[in-house]
């Protein structure tokens, strides 16, 4: 839909936003270094300056998501608590100690010919990001995209659409106080579902759609889409607990992936454990787990073997294994061996994370060899698949697409390369 027939959204269509990013890319693409690190140090300040307005949308979002009724893990998600505000300012401070991404010549290699051929790396150009809930997404996809030499037309959810729009305004007065073009961060200012389908079909001006959020957003997306697009799915993520994992630290690991903070998306959500330490880690595992308010939906054996000494277990149903539940819930297996707890992720995973407990190096790295999701760990919480955590400094989400960005979008990621070919006036013969 383009042209007068594509609907109005605040006084300006989607396509003049898009285009609008397209015209400004240049401004932020042939920038220098010292001028994208004084944008973000400018976006801190006003972060900070305007930090009660912002909390003030944010408190209006959240009222009108609960009377909406919004579940609790999406109301937490929404959320600009001090410590989320505090995340927000240290993911500034950790970008502007990112290297500068782009400009680099890579694996330069000379021919025979005397030719000198190397990867410069470039910005991608203009990037369309259509996310849930989280607010912080804004700032963070924001600086990167700044880093990166990116233009970025973002999408939020609804439900923080007041919050967007400030953190919007606070990132457009800081490039222009820096003298580059306020359209190289655009915030769609609308509700309406179809800005969605409008934006994907941006092909002369996007060259890069980023879904990230629930199942339906995902799926829409990449079923419609006339951009490429980077899938950001979701987080089905497993913790395989070997026959020689060390009990109480495997406890602590688990409790932590699914209790710490279950509304995100590298949270525990499947457990599988090796039928041989059920008796001496179930137990006291899931006394744990009950303390911290966890529903527990097992397998027939683990039902059968312990619902005497727990009464509050639930028989897992086989969508039970598909599913991300973004709370404090947990489905839990027994397997016979490592091949079946390999065999349920790959049928059952979305790609995301997989970590396995165990003091046995080779079945560790037999582990790593064959799980092939973005961020498999070993003995470490699934909580670690950060940018943050893994030395990005922020992230743009986690690429469950097996391409060029697979796992944690940095700045890094959020380039390409084009071949730079250095000659001594060389013919080709």
């Amino acid at each position: 839909m383009t042209g007068s027939k594509q609907k109005k959204q605040k006084g300006i269509s989607i396509e003049e936003i898009a285009k609008k990013a397209y015209d400004a890319k240049d401004s932020i693409a042939n920038a220098g270094i010292s001028v994208k690190l004084n944008v973000l140090k400018s976006v801190k300040g006003n972060l900070i300056r305007d930090k009660k307005e912002i909390i003030r949308q944010n408190f209006l979002d959240i009222d009108s998501a609960k009377k909406d009724g919004l579940s609790k893990p999406m109301i937490d998600r929404l959320t600009i608590s001090d410590k989320v505000f505090n995340s927000m300012i240290k993911s500034i401070e950790d970008v502007e100690k990112i290297k500068d991404p782009v400009g680099g010549i890579e694996e330069v290699t000379i021919r025979p010919n005397g030719l000198k051929v190397g990867r410069m790396r470039i910005p991608l150009g203009v990037i369309g990001i259509i996310y849930e809930s989280r607010p912080n997404v804004t700032i963070e996809a924001s600086i990167l995209c700044i880093l990166s030499g990116n233009a970025v037309v973002l999408r939020g959810g609804s439900e923080a659409l007041r919050s967007n729009i400030i953190l919007g305004k606070v990132i457009s007065k800081s490039l222009e106080e820096s003298g580059i073009s306020p359209d190289v961060v655009s915030m769609v200012p609308t509700k309406e579902r179809t800005a969605v389908k409008e934006l994907i079909l941006q092909k002369k001006y996007i060259d890069l759609i980023i879904p990230r959020g629930g199942e339906g957003l995902i799926s829409f997306v990449t079923e419609n889409s006339k951009i490429p697009v980077i899938k950001h799915d979701k987080g089905v993520c497993h913790i395989y607990v070997d026959e020689n994992a060390d009990i109480k630290k495997s406890i602590e690991v688990v409790l932590n992936a699914k209790a710490q903070r279950p509304s995100v998306c590298n949270a525990l959500e499947t457990l599988l454990v090796h039928r041989e330490i059920m008796g001496k880690f179930i137990p006291p595992l899931f006394t744990e787990l009950r303390k911290k308010g966890v529903e527990l939906r097992v397998d027939g054996e683990i039902l059968k073997a312990f619902k005497k000494k727990f009464d509050f277990l639930v028989p897992a149903k086989e969508r039970d294994w598909d599913e991300e539940y973004l709370n404090l819930i947990l489905a839990v297996k027994s397997v016979k061996d490592m091949d079946q707890a390999i065999g349920h992720i790959k049928k059952h995973g979305s790609d995301h994370t997989e970590s396995i407990l165990t003091e046995d190096y080779g079945n560790a790295m037999e582990f790593i060899k064959k799980v092939n999701s973005s961020c498999v760990l070993v003995n470490a919480s699934t909580r670690f698949n950060d940018g943050y955590e893994l030395g990005l400094g922020a992230e743009i989400g986690i690429s469950t697409s097996k391409i060029h960005a697979f796992g944690p979008m940095g700045a890094r990621e959020l380039t390409t390369t084009k071949f730079v070919v250095l000659g001594n006036y060389q013919v080709r013969s």
